[in-house]
């Protein structure tokens, strides 16, 4: 008898179970999340529901017998930190540190070290803490980050049958635990955001992965499945040097934030936008065979176009 089956329902109704739990802790400790000026949401709602994606990747590795030792302590490192930023502020020094920690660890668990020489990790690391800080960036409206993750997981799912690069427990526990979240956060009104601890969290899982199925097919291509985050944050960064602003301070200019704060469309029908536009583009590459630098491309300058076309759009509206 396939076990298989049992196993994901027992993983789905501890993490369904877990986060009610730690609702009842983040209320007991005041862990929430308070409206201020740079904000999309209007109401007192309870912080770190995303530490769900961590609980979710430990019962993968009880299931696996700690299969990726090495990964799972560098998501401990940068999940715990995470959380404890969630609660009282960590000085950025000592953030950075536990996030280049577990990244090594995480370059570990690869085997880039001996094989790669030292001026590979360095740009690794810039990568790594660049596409981690996007994912925690691009956390601020309901269901975006269990949406748009959602749409990048489906994906090397359907990947990982075809290449085999991982352990799919991996994936489909990661999908379990963001379905349990989304049963709180992708509603007109969420019991719950996902926080540092779930933004940062799920980006390392899903760069482990991705970064996997990179060195296992030599196809770097393989980015595409962050394509919308991507063009996003860093346009962004751009167009705020553009402005003289200080891109380490808090801002509104995400085109997510331009189209639910601004334009004033619905958070649910943007954060669907972004996880559709993605998922489209993924599975597109995937059953096509598109994986090669001319989708590549021709995807990020529709979305450049794209981009612009709603900073246009705000601009016109607020004058």
């Amino acid at each position: 008898m396939n076990y298989t089956i049992y196993i994901y329902l027992l993983v789905f109704l501890i993490c369904f179970f877990g986060e009610r739990l730690y609702f009842r802790l983040a209320d007991k400790y005041g862990i929430i999340d308070k409206p201020n000026e740079r904000s999309s949401h209007t109401r007192v709602t309870l912080r770190g529901g995303g530490i769900i994606f961590y609980f979710a990747a430990l019962l993968y590795g009880v299931i696996s017998g700690f299969h990726y030792p090495w990964f799972l302590v560098g998501l401990t490192l940068i999940a715990g930190i995470s959380f404890a930023d969630d609660i009282r502020s960590v000085p950025n020094g000592v953030r950075l540190l536990f996030h280049f920690a577990g990244m090594l660890l995480m370059f570990r668990q690869w085997g880039l070290f001996g094989d790669f020489p030292w001026w590979y990790l360095v740009i690794a690391l810039i990568v790594c803490a660049g596409i981690i800080n996007a994912f925690n960036f691009m956390d601020g409206i309901n269901g975006l980050t269990g949406g748009y993750s959602l749409a990048v997981v489906v994906p090397l799912i359907i990947i990982n049958r075809q290449v085999g690069f991982v352990d799919e427990t991996l994936l489909v526990t990661t999908a379990i635990g963001l379905l349990v979240f989304c049963l709180f956060n992708f509603r007109k009104y969420a019991r719950c955001f996902a926080g540092d601890v779930g933004a940062v969290a799920i980006a390392f899982i899903i760069l482990f992965a991705i970064g996997l199925l990179v060195l296992k097919t030599g196809n770097i291509w393989y980015i595409l499945l962050l394509a919308v985050y991507g063009v996003d944050s860093i346009l962004t960064i751009v167009r705020r040097l553009y402005l003289h602003e200080n891109i380490f301070q808090a801002h509104r200019k995400h085109v997510y934030q331009l189209l639910s704060n601004e334009l004033k469309f619905p958070q649910l029908a943007v954060s669907s936008a972004y996880m559709l536009i993605q998922l489209g583009i993924s599975l597109a590459a995937v059953f096509l065979g598109l994986f090669d630098w001319r989708f590549f491309v021709t995807v990020i300058a529709v979305l450049i176009l794209l981009y612009f076309a709603v900073v246009l759009i705000e601009n016109r509206n607020r004058r």
